[in-house]
């Protein structure tokens, strides 16, 4: 049985897991009323948010909390890096049952700053209460240069469409933790890909840099969903070829299909590009696969150009809060 701490104990042990200040940009931190942060000459303020909540997002029998940690800020940087931009300093607000602030806080704790070292982004302050479930709420500050956002609402007729990475190898890994007895281990692609989903900053800031994508945003929820909103935000439709999906090569081919369409928690890159600039952009960044996986249209619809040429209309088949699911996302 885990001793009753205080409020006071916890907030301890969390300014000795992440330590001192390092960031110039981060004045002031843990430790005080609120945190001071500074953006650099010529930049603007990236602000987003995110909940990851037990149940919801995670089990608490199944995954990891090292896990936990990485993923609840990871999947919040994510959102940074789909505008382009450079994560800074976050904020972190913890509620969870008394009986979890032993070993799994302390775990759970470690995945956060692992996370925090690995991406850049330093821990500036937070709050923690006592609560039966564990909610976490992470809040990042990021910065990007001045007129280099890359927004959703860019893209034009026209513009082709691409994507990073490969499309439902995280829901994959979520269906393979469902079928295993007790709590996950990483043991392959797919299911690290899910427990430690890796932002793709680099990708976001260097197409940011050369002025190439119109429009951006980050995989979360899955393609067909999130498509949909660039579409909307852009007010054009498209037009997707399933041949061209880059989807998982050990599924097989229906499933690979569904996956990659509907699959959420990727947090790979979906972007579009001028026709004209399309020949700057490689087939690879870094070692990351960039695969054109079809084209923006001026009618407001997203179609799905099928098997035998067929077309037929992309539905939204992603994650939805609201709608009843298993956790993924």
């Amino acid at each position: 049985m885990t001793p009753k701490k205080t409020e006071n104990a916890l907030i301890e042990l969390i300014e000795r897991t992440f330590g001192a200040v390092r960031s110039k940009a981060l004045v002031l931190a843990v430790g005080d009323d609120a945190a001071l942060w500074s953006p650099g000459p010529g930049y603007e303020m990236l602000l987003t948010c995110d909940w990851f909540l037990e149940g919801s997002h995670f089990l608490r029998e199944k995954h990891p909390p090292d896990a936990v940690g990485w993923k609840s800020l990871a999947r919040a940087v994510s959102d940074v890096a789909a505008m382009g931009g450079k994560p800074c300093c976050f904020l972190l607000s913890l509620a969870l049952p008394a009986s979890l602030t032993g070993t799994w806080l302390s775990t759970f704790l470690r995945g956060v700053r692992r996370a925090s070292n690995e991406l850049g982004c330093e821990l500036a302050g937070g709050d923690i209460t006592q609560q039966d479930k564990i909610l976490i709420s992470i809040t990042v500050v990021g910065e990007v240069r001045r007129q280099n956002a890359i927004l959703r609402s860019g893209a034009r007729p026209g513009d082709l469409i691409f994507v990073s990475g490969t499309l439902g190898e995280a829901d994959l890994g979520l269906r393979e933790l469902q079928r295993k007895p007790g709590m996950a281990r990483a043991s392959d692609s797919a299911l690290r890909k899910h427990l430690y989903p890796q932002p793709r900053l680099e990708l976001g800031r260097w197409l940011a840099g050369k002025h190439l994508a119109t429009s951006m945003m980050d995989i979360s929820d899955g393609l067909s969903t999130d498509l949909r909103r660039l579409c909307t935000a852009s007010k054009v439709g498209a037009l997707v070829d399933a041949s061209s999906l880059p989807g998982v090569p050990s599924a097989k081919a229906a499933d690979a299909r569904e996956l990659a369409l509907h699959g959420g928690d990727d947090y790979e890159l979906l972007f579009t590009v001028s026709a004209r600039n399309a020949a700057r952009l490689p087939s690879r960044f870094r070692g990351l696969r960039l695969t054109h996986i079809g084209e923006m249209i001026p009618k407001r619809k997203i179609v799905l150009k099928a098997a035998q040429g067929k077309y037929e209309p992309l539905r939204p088949g992603g994650w939805d809060p609201f709608r009843k699911q298993s956790p993924q996302n």
